[in-house]
């Protein structure tokens, strides 16, 4: 068998040039399929996707699985479920009360007898018309669905996992840190191929750190929330750290010193005005890459309500607009950025490519 091709992309700091920037595929294809579904990484690996993003949240049992959030209400068929009903609760999650249905309530079991919805149903019309269709996945079988669709592209697909709710996890006595090392250690995949663990809290990374060190497959990135949030770890601590203070040139540094990738919102690179126009550039970008990180942004969707007011065109907010979506992204890789989360990857091929 022909050896398979590996994902392109990622800066090296101090060397001359920049490689191609990379695709991530947020929550997989989720402008076209449902989130985290079998069919949206399928989609975005055939799309051009060089990475695929599974949230990892836990079950009642301590299995891992791919949800955006431990409240499965908006994603699932959970609600319409009568055997469930007295599972709906109200808890508190990471200092926000939250009432739905939680992963944590439910053994993998039940949880697979549930089908994934659209979040998005009225925006995405065509990803609704997947309702229904597809279990939850576990971790590992994410794991190995970018392994046998990458091979069938000919390439290797990469994984960028985001631990979810780190502090909250622990706190109920199911962390997910051990269970993600072990699980990304059980497959062959993993063991060997690009893997992008990413948080939006610190002390989870920088222990995840000491464990890997730094001659691994496996990358860190740190996450940056809206400015003046504090990482739910530290909030939990007691401290005031704040994403503001962590996207200064010092901060930068201290990031550096446990993870390889910073990652805000598209919009702590460039601001959108009152208007939603873009304003002027910050530093941020050039100030990542002096401390010695490489730089990712998230998240670029293909709907007019998403784009900035310059690249809307007209077509009323919830309509799709690809030449937008590209243009915004390639706005963005002319700052710099070495990686981008997209609800879109073909669209974030294009915008890569030049196609």
């Amino acid at each position: 068998m022909a050896a398979l091709a590996a994902p392109a992309g990622g800066r090296v700091v101090g060397a001359p040039g920049r490689t191609r920037p990379l695709v991530l595929a947020h929550r997989g294809c989720s402008a076209l399929r449902p989130e985290h579904s079998a069919g949206a990484y399928a989609k975005a690996i055939a799309d051009g996707a060089d990475y695929i993003e599974p949230d990892i949240v836990i079950t009642a049992d301590g299995v891992l699985v791919a949800r955006h959030e431990n409240d499965i209400a908006s994603t699932t068929d959970v609600a319409s479920r009568p055997e469930f009903a007295r599972r709906r609760t109200t808890r508190t999650i990471d200092g926000h009360s939250v009432t739905g249905w939680f992963t944590e309530d439910f053994t993998l079991a039940e949880l697979k007898t549930l089908r994934i919805i659209e979040r998005l149903g009225d925006l995405r019309p065509e990803s609704r018309g997947y309702d229904g269709q597809f279990p939850i996945l576990t971790l590992g079988e994410v794991i190995e669905l970018a392994a046998t669709e990458g091979a069938a592209h000919g390439r290797v697909v990469g994984l960028v996992p985001e631990i979810k709710h780190s502090t909250y996890f622990g706190g109920i006595g199911l962390p997910i840190e051990d269970r993600l090392l072990a699980t990304l250690a059980a497959h062959e995949h993993s063991r060997r191929h690009p893997v992008e663990i990413q948080s939006f809290e610190i002390g989870n990374l920088r222990s995840l750190r000491e464990r890997i060190g730094r001659n691994s497959n496996i990358r860190l990135m740190q996450l940056l929330g809206e400015h003046d949030e504090t990482p739910a770890d530290i909030a939990a601590a007691g401290g005031s750290l704040t994403y503001g203070e962590m996207a200064t040139p010092a901060g930068l540094r201290a990031i550096a010193a446990y993870a390889d990738t910073v990652s805000p919102s598209s919009r702590m690179l460039i601001p959108l005005d009152a208007e939603g126009r873009w304003g002027e550039p910050t530093s941020l970008v050039r100030d990542a890459h002096e401390a010695g990180l490489l730089v990712g942004a998230y998240t670029f969707r293909p709907e007019n309500r998403f784009l900035p007011l310059e690249l809307r065109d007209g077509a009323g907010n919830n309509a799709r607009n690809e030449a937008g979506s590209i243009a915004e992204i390639r706005r963005y890789l002319a700052l710099g950025i070495d990686r981008f989360f997209t609800d879109d990857p073909a669209l974030g091929r294009i915008a890569v490519d030049g196609r």
